[in-house]
């Protein structure tokens, strides 16, 4: 049986112009512990994901004009990443390095089709015209020459890397004139075996090509446009026909003959999930409708669909499979699926299997296996009679807790406001975690829905409480937090971006013009989260000290500004007049806007979105992170721990934020002109301040060097010289 979880959103896709049939990425590759990836779009940008955050780490990008050509791949023995740039530079660099173009790259004499790494040994770069090179050695001498293995009308169409003891194994398929064959590159010591796929009889070339090792037997599976699924054991030690031969023709399985419907399949993809189960993305679902694209595993043991999951948006023909989860890309967005294969039996197959509920019951062989038939496997007579008694027990609570569920969504589509709060919370309050995992979605997005559809109908307790739970995101519920600003919830709007990971920077662009815009009469008597309340209370309350603090203080802020006369000013005010103590915005409209500066979010992503917000808006915040960053100058925040605050590095990284954004428009602004000199000031004594910090990390590095002298007394004075 195997089963697909609730997926998420790991990021946007770039949607390229120059054709309509592109990939949507070139490739995702494993990078370290199996929860990173680096991903590389369809054109110039290379980004590591940690998936269970749902958010990027780093991102580097070519020049304009510039090209990658092949996936990214990351070097488990440097720590390094290596990507090929127009298909002839190699680059390679490391997290630090923040601009690629600066990074190593070298230029090679011939075209590059991939660079291959896996988790043990160096990466291995396959030529377009098919010859191997180890990247140490091609690195050392790049312009060494590259020999052709291919005919001139060959050209490669997939490529993989495996290491089978500690032998480096490269497999890469090629056409020529409807002729598809397998190459077996072996390193260490050299060798090159040729096969020939077998050809259907309506000639089509396959739509993917995927392979898996095994138990040092590597298998490739390949998928035709009539919907069948073969797969063919890659032989390693036999004796292959030279090149100059014909090429042997490579012994193949039919193991799945998916329906396809009227025509052909077109853009489709299949990989291996492990002995009995394989997913497929693109391929009709028997019992949909046409025009929806489906992501499904069937077992292959049995020929039985196990699982499916309808994709939104256009399907690319592309998935992806690391460690017990599936990459597919489809629309606009790069989607992350669990999923779960357990031991493939008839039972399962036929769906008579149901799945435990509990963790007790996992070991529990409710129906026997084809394994024990044949083969005579037992398992203690005693504690298999007690573990089905409890399976049948969980599974009787766990289908009266799905009937219950079911009822309560049904009652959400039609009944009153009254009766669906309190459904709602009896739901959630009598559910254990387990459950409430996987009600809390349908629950949340049924609410929304309604909601959307009725003017009238709202829920914001209802909606409050399954937010409370955390077992709530947005790529769950895309539309909640957006119906919230809608409704102007704002105590909604606050308890999902505290609780939400995943916010699109979109959606937090849109959360900022909204907290901009509503007049603070309009949110002074909302409810909010009481320590984000009590932060701002003392930081109103506060008195300036004159004290530097931080890196800045207000009476000095003047030294190292632009050409504008600001010798004479008062320290208590700022050049645009507003008195430092005095914050520009409301109690709760300052709260608002505190939860934006804490929301994480990609600065590549949300700067073009920033350009949004018109000059009062932008000036408004401009003033209020001044107004944050003249406070945190004093010792104020030292006075209130663990109250939610944002810290002194968002508010800066806003600031250069907005400044990035709408720098123009502010400087043609008059109000805006002292505002911009205050700020270029505070951004200077940051910088200021983290280099003289540097200095001190550089101090305490020697100092961490120095071997303390053995001859020590009791009583010693000793003189440590740093420069």
């Amino acid at each position: 049986m195997a089963t697909l979880y609730e997926g998420f959103t790991l990021c946007g896709l770039l949607q390229t112009q120059n054709t309509t049939d592109s990939a949507a990425i070139q490739g995702i590759e494993l990078v370290g512990d199996g929860d990173h990836v680096v991903v590389t779009d369809a054109t110039r940008s290379v980004t590591l994901y940690k998936v269970s955050d749902q958010k990027p780490l780093g991102n580097w990008t070519v020049k304009q004009g510039q090209s990658l050509t092949c996936p990214a791949v990351y070097n488990n023995q440097t720590k390094e990443y290596v990507v090929v740039s127009d298909n002839k530079v190699i680059r390679v660099w490391k997290n630090e390095d923040l601009v690629l173009d600066k990074a190593f790259k070298a230029t090679v004499s011939a075209d590059v089709w991939r660079v291959h790494s896996t988790l043990v040994g160096e990466p291995v770069v396959l030529f377009n015209r098919g010859a191997v090179r180890l990247l140490d050695s091609l690195l050392s001498a790049p312009q060494q020459p590259i020999d052709n293995v291919l005919s001139e009308e060959e050209s490669i169409r997939w490529s993989i890397d495996f290491v089978v003891d500690k032998q480096h194994v490269v497999l890469f398929t090629t056409e020529q004139k409807k002729m598809h064959c397998l190459y077996v590159q072996k390193l260490n010591p050299n060798t090159l075996q040729k096969y020939r796929l077998e050809r259907e009889d309506s000639g089509a070339p396959p739509l993917s090509v995927s392979a898996s090792l095994r138990n040092k037997q590597i298998s490739l599976l390949y998928l035709y446009p009539n919907g069948c699924v073969y797969q063919s054991a890659v032989p390693l030690r036999g004796q292959a026909g030279s090149l100059e031969e014909e090429a042997q023709a490579l012994p193949r399985t039919l193991l799945l003959r998916l329906p396809v419907g009227e025509g052909e399949l077109g853009a489709a993809s299949a990989v291996a999930l492990d002995e009995a189960h394989v997913a497929v993305v693109g391929v009709p679902h028997p019992s949909a409708g046409t025009g929806k694209d489906f992501l499904c595993v069937w077992n292959t043991n049995f020929q039985t669909l196990q699982a499916g999951k309808e994709m939104a948006g256009r399907i690319y023909g592309q998935v992806w499979c690391y460690s017990g989860k599936l990459l597919v890309p489809h629309g606009k967005t790069l989607s992350v699926i669990p999923y779960e294969c357990q031991k493939s039996s008839l039972a399962s197959a036929l769906g008579k299997l149901r799945k435990a509920g509990t963790e007790e019951s996992k070991s529990s062989v409710a129906v026997p296996s084809w394994s024990s038939l044949l083969y005579g496997e037992q398992l203690p007579g005693p504690t298999r009679v007690v573990e089905t008694r409890r399976s049948k027990l969980s599974r009787k609570s766990h289908t009266t807790l799905a009937l219950t569920l079911d009822q309560v969504l049904e009652i959400i589509k039609t009944g009153p406001i009254e009766e669906v709060q309190g459904e709602v919370a009896a739901l959630v309050s009598r559910s254990d975690a387990q459950d409430l995992q996987t009600s809390v979605g349908p629950l949340a997005c049924q609410l929304v829905a309604r909601s959307q559809a009725e003017p009238g109908f709202y829920t914001p307790g209802a909606l409050a409480q399954l937010v409370h739970t955390q077992y709530l995101c947005h790529s769950v519920c895309p539309d909640l937090l957006l119906l919230a600003l809608e409704q102007k919830d704002y105590f909604l709007c606050q308890l999902c971006m505290q609780l939400f990971p995943d916010i699109p920077e979109v959606v937090i662009c849109a959360c900022l013009g909204a907290f901009l815009s509503v007049p603070d009469s309009g949110v002074e008597l909302v409810r909010l989260e009481p320590d984000s309340v009590s932060f701002m209370e003392s930081l109103m309350a506060a008195g300036a000290k004159a004290e530097q603090q931080n890196g800045f203080s207000p009476a000095l802020y003047d030294k190292d500004s632009c050409d504008t006369e600001q010798q004479s000013i008062p320290h208590q005010h700022t050049p645009t007049g507003v008195q430092l103590e005095a914050c520009p915005v409301g109690l709760h409209k300052a709260v608002l806007l505190n939860e934006v500066l804490q929301t994480p979010y990609s600065d590549s992503l949300l700067l073009p979105l920033l350009k949004d917000l018109n000059v009062q808006q932008v000036i408004l915040f401009l003033q209020y992170l001044q107004f944050l960053y003249l406070k945190y100058s004093q010792d104020v925040c030292t006075q209130m721990p663990g109250l939610r605050s944002p810290t002194m590095t968002q508010i800066i990284d806003w600031v250069c934020l907005i400044l990035d954004a709408h720098f123009m428009v502010l400087v043609m602004a008059p109000d805006a002109k002292g505002l911009l000199s205050n700020l270029h000031s505070f951004v200077n004594s940051q910088v200021k301040l983290y280099s003289e910090l540097s200095k001190i990390k550089d101090s305490f590095k020697e100092l961490h060097k120095m071997k303390p002298s053995k001859d020590i007394g009791q009583y010693s004075i000793e003189v440590i010289e740093l420069f």
